[in-house]
């Protein structure tokens, strides 16, 4: 069975037979190399080898006692620590750097998303890098995946706008919301829920989750992609807003749902129905 400390020990860049042998002095402490090799289950002509490298990365201390090299573990949190500083430096000097490039290759292209889990995992991460300003479009289920990276951003004070499918549970609510009056007929044409994304207005995600479970949608920087997403997403707040203030006079203007006024192909109303 594979030790679980390893397994970390390794993800963070320790070989085999390094990470083995730090466990073991965590375990037990100070340890003469030979004691190492045996207590990690190690070839004892390896030992030498294994804990010169982990002296040099400042994992172990080489101590003196009675005439004999013994070996302490550096403390654990040091160590981590230590990796998740240069961790951190790192991603962000990455991010940095292909922000540069990115902006000097001024390349953009619609990445395929599929797979709910996904799409979830991305939205998030885009959700997470927001520096001014988020607008959302999507539904209750969604919203509890999100809603976390939502409200942390917004705590940042990061402008966020989000129409919201269906009544929206006040516990979830989040920067400015708007209610969708009309979710249950829209969710039957689709065949689906809906989620948009748009943050900073530089990047987008448009996606459609099944009846079935299964999603599929596109991300991109592309900045026609990323007008389509945000005029998309402020369309329907202008309608909410004027929804919220007109709503009898819409229905009685367009009927049950508004049926008239989403009719594309059409421009009639219901009073001039009656009225013929």
């Amino acid at each position: 069975m594979v030790d679980t400390m390893i397994t970390y020990l390794r993800d963070l860049g320790l070989g085999d037979y390094e990470a083995r042998s730090y466990r073991a002095l965590c375990q037990t402490s100070p340890l003469t190399a030979y004691e190492v090799a045996q207590q990690a289950g190690l070839p004892t002509s390896k030992i030498y080898q294994v804990l010169n490298r982990l002296l040099e990365k400042g994992l172990v201390l080489c101590v003196q006692e009675q005439n004999r090299k013994r070996y302490i573990p550096r403390e654990l949190e040091e160590f981590t620590a230590d990796c998740r500083y240069q961790m951190e430096k790192t991603l962000a000097g990455l991010e940095e750097e292909g922000r540069k490039l990115m902006q000097e290759s001024q390349v953009s292209y619609i990445w395929n998303l599929k797979g709910y889990q996904e799409i979830i995992d991305k939205a998030r991460q885009i959700i997470t890098g927001a520096r001014s300003e988020i607008l959302t479009s999507l539904w209750q289920d969604e919203l509890l995946h999100l809603a976390p990276a939502l409200q942390a951003k917004h705590a940042e004070g990061v402008r966020l706008g989000l129409v919201h499918f269906g009544d929206i549970d006040p516990t979830l609510a989040v920067g400015t919301c708007f209610s969708h009056p009309i979710a249950d007929t829209l969710f039957q044409e689709k065949g689906g829920r809906g989620l948009t994304l748009v943050v900073d207005s530089r990047e987008a995600m448009m996606v459609t989750v099944f009846e079935t479970g299964d999603a599929e949608g596109a991300w991109s920087r592309n900045r026609g992609y990323v007008n389509l997403a945000e005029d998309y997403i402020k369309h329907d707040i202008y309608i909410m807003k004027i929804v919220d203030r007109f709503d009898a006079l819409l229905i009685e203007r367009f009927g049950p749902s508004y049926r008239k006024l989403r009719d594309v192909f059409s421009d009639e109303e219901e009073r001039r129905e009656k009225m013929t």
